[in-house]
């Protein structure tokens, strides 16, 4: 395990922050269904998330649709995707995330360095997590795919909250292909989040040491072990 003693620690938010099986994945799921009536699996998710690409929900479904035979345009499955996420009144599968660090433990990390967030996520699909689970106060500087021009695997986002700054200085903790390669073009040391004995572990862990991972916790909890002292 490599040690680093980063000054900035850049966190992507879904599968390393916030448990999103029951809401991104689960959506995924239903609009492959509702579009082609076939069942798919998590693990169909994390075999299309080990390319890169794929970062955005609303491109995979679309894609995974077409490749069961179904055409369907990338705005019709934006729009039935947001359905099962947000729901009519908020009440969607949005309610169903969980979020994965106590805010005592980012209390703590942000005396040690500057937080920040680079996501997929839309601005309002961020804000509303943050909000619901009362964390924004902790990140110094937040970019979403809302504020870039190009997203993920473009390193854009990384390049936004750098600043200027050595890149060598800051480190990016992500779960995907697209967050290795973002962090690989900014020249950011990467740490991958790959939970144990999980189907994205076993799909994703050999891409992200390919792409120059320093490290692959297992949970996003490890950074501490992790974090050179």
């Amino acid at each position: 395990m490599v040690k680093l003693k980063p000054e900035i620690v850049i966190f992507d938010v879904d599968g390393v922050l916030v448990d999103v099986r029951g809401s991104f994945h689960r959506s995924i799921l239903q609009t492959v269904r509702h579009f082609t009536g076939r069942r798919v699996t998590h693990a169909d998710i994390h075999c299309w998330k080990s390319r890169p690409g794929y970062n955005d929900d609303w491109k995979l479904s679309t894609d995974l649709i077409g490749s069961l035979g179904v055409k369907a345009s990338y705005a019709d499955v934006k729009s039935q995707f947001e359905e099962f996420y947000w729901g009519r009144k908020g009440d969607g599968n949005v309610t169903l995330e969980r979020w994965l660090v106590p805010r005592a433990r980012l209390r703590r990390w942000s005396r040690r360095a500057e937080l920040a967030l680079f996501t997929g996520r839309t601005r309002r699909e961020l804000q509303h997590t943050l909000l619901t689970f009362q964390v924004e106060t902790y990140f110094r500087r937040i970019v979403t795919t809302s504020d870039v021009a190009r997203s993920k695997p473009d390193p854009e986002g990384l390049l936004r909250i750098l600043e200027g700054r050595d890149p060598a200085a800051a480190v990016y903790l992500g779960d995907n292909i697209d967050d290795a390669l973002a962090a690989q073009r900014a020249r950011i040391p990467f740490v991958g989040v790959l939970p144990r004995s999980s189907q994205a572990r076993r799909r994703r862990i050999t891409g992200l040491r390919r792409l120059g991972a320093k490290t692959i916790l297992g949970s996003v909890l490890e950074l501490e072990e992790w974090w050179a002292s």
